[in-house]
């Protein structure tokens, strides 16, 4: 009798999960606690491939609009989303009081450059970019992809857009309106926290990103310019 493959299961917290066996992993399929892109490693394979690839994986994952038809928004759903990864299913469960599901189908935009900022949206599923019109030719800011936000200054400020936000692909989106998020903060302070905690860790890692690009790029005009 041949022995049953062993998965491990790449989580969102960037950890490895496993070794778990086939029952396991359907329960956790079933459950919403690996969806259609997560990461598997496969032992007897010798690799890692998305959950939607695998032969006997195949035929169990819906579209995001169905697993959440099915099974509601979960907090395993809902730590697709890096910023929540690491808070707890009570925690979760919670905050999707203060969430609300929009879907945006390939080409749509969500929001134009210029609009009065008045929510935050995190990526559910789908691929977004950021881009400005400059003279007619679209310049391409960022792209934001499963697990990623954008528009959370509009939270603060309520200024104005800074840029056009358009779906590559059809995406489904976790809309925090500012309304909500006021609300979010006189009515749960102690969810609200790690909320503002998470979020503020990753602006800055975008911002000392950007400071990395900005000093290589000077750096390289300054070489060219003593040539």
């Amino acid at each position: 009798m041949e022995p049953q493959a062993s998965y491990f299961v790449w989580g969102v917290d960037n950890s490895p999960y496993g070794p778990v066996e086939l029952p396991v992993l359907l329960d956790w399929v079933a459950e919403g606690r690996v969806l259609a892109d997560t990461w598997i490693f496969e032992r007897a394979a010798g690799q890692w491939g998305k959950a939607s690839q695998f032969p006997e994986l195949q035929g169990r994952f819906g579209t995001v609009r169905e697993e959440i038809s099915t099974l509601g928004l979960t907090p395993a759903l809902m730590r697709r989303i890096k910023i929540l990864a690491n808070l707890r299913d009570a925690q979760l469960e919670h905050l999707s009081d203060f969430m609300e599901l929009e879907n945006v189908p390939q080409h749509a935009i969500v929001f134009h450059q210029g609009d009065v900022g008045d929510a935050m949206y995190l990526v559910f599923a789908g691929d977004l970019r950021a881009r400005t019109l400059m003279g007619g030719t679209e310049a391409i800011l960022a792209t934001f992809v499963t697990g990623d936000f954008f528009g959370d200054m509009a939270l603060f400020d309520n200024g104005p857009r800074s840029a056009d936000i358009v779906a590559n692909v059809d995406s489904s989106l976790l809309k925090i309106s500012a309304v909500n998020f006021y609300r979010l903060i006189r009515e749960a302070p102690a969810l609200a926290t790690p909320f503002l905690q998470a979020t503020a860790r990753t602006l800055s890692s975008r911002i000392r990103a950007d400071n990395k690009k900005l000093t290589q790029l000077s750096e390289q005009f300054s070489a060219g310019r003593r040539f």
